[in-house]
């Protein structure tokens, strides 16, 4: 229980990566709060959460919504008494070759795995500065954490995600420029960027058109599955990840043992980077 008092926002947190997010630093003793675009979801996360003993709450809406940001924080501070982890996790993508590349594409995809998390750093960064001074008067040194996800199309870059890879890299670069302004409050910040990690995202039937739903727009979703066969060849260790195995790369810095460790990125590749 290295987690046990400690309290987490995970966006996108209802299914995938980030249920598997949420599940684990609940398993670990944090009290999560848990996000999605729908409230079913998410409520399904906290059920699972509180069925193994933990503690959880739901804060459903998209993470680009105005508000959503100051919402989620006091969520977490009202509900449940206080912010340790902030884990930015929310995101899709939405594919295309750039001169076929709308703006409306651009700006979803920058809105949400950028400005988003931007919006929630900047609006925890009040109750950040007041417990840290709080803590240093005192004569205790907490750490906090911050775990922001990338991907290895923002560290290598991939034909047809212009928009998601700049996203990806920008991230890494507000972890970096965060770990630096942050030091001072003992919040570690880092990035987990990955790989091929099998979710509704990349995995779709042969011969289907799969897609989600993002606030009214269909986003097309899935990898063909012999494209998806030829990836996972490349893959060092011969596969895509899981969900579970891509939530215990960013469980490692939530935890004390890397209070040591800021301004990093982590790939969870399976060995495969670009």
């Amino acid at each position: 229980m290295k987690l046990a008092g400690k309290v987490a926002l995970v966006t996108g947190s209802g299914r995938g990566i980030g249920r598997e997010i949420a599940l684990k630093l609940a398993s670990e003793g944090a009290s999560v709060v848990v996000n999605d675009l729908d409230p079913v979801p998410a409520e399904e996360t906290v059920a699972a959460i509180v069925a193994m003993g933990g503690k959880a709450v739901a804060c459903a809406g998209s993470v680009t919504e105005k508000g959503f940001a100051e919402r989620f924080v006091n969520t977490a501070i009202e509900q449940l008494g206080g912010l340790d982890i902030i884990v930015n996790n929310a995101g899709y993508t939405w594919d295309n070759v750039i001169h076929k590349m709308t703006d409306e594409q651009w700006h979803a995809i920058i809105d949400v795995h950028v400005t988003a998390p931007f919006q929630i750093l900047r609006a925890a960064s009040e109750y950040l500065r007041v417990q840290t001074k709080k803590e240093a008067m005192e004569g205790r040194e907490v750490f906090r954490k911050v775990v922001n996800i990338s991907s290895i199309a923002g560290t290598g870059g991939n034909a047809g995600q212009a928009n998601y890879s700049a996203g990806k890299a920008a991230i890494i670069g507000l972890t970096k420029a965060m770990s630096k302004e942050w030091g001072r409050y003992k919040v570690n910040v880092n990035c987990v960027a990955f790989g091929l990690i099998k979710t509704r995202l990349t995995e779709a039937a042969a011969g289907t058109d799969a897609s989600i739903d993002v606030e009214g727009r269909k986003i097309k979703v899935g990898v063909n599955p012999d494209l998806l066969k030829t990836m996972e060849a490349m893959v060092p260790l011969g596969r895509a990840g899981t969900p579970t195995e891509a939530a215990g790369s960013v469980y490692l810095f939530c935890i004390p043992e890397s209070d040591y460790v800021s301004g990093q990125v982590l790939i969870c590749g399976g060995g495969f980077s670009m």
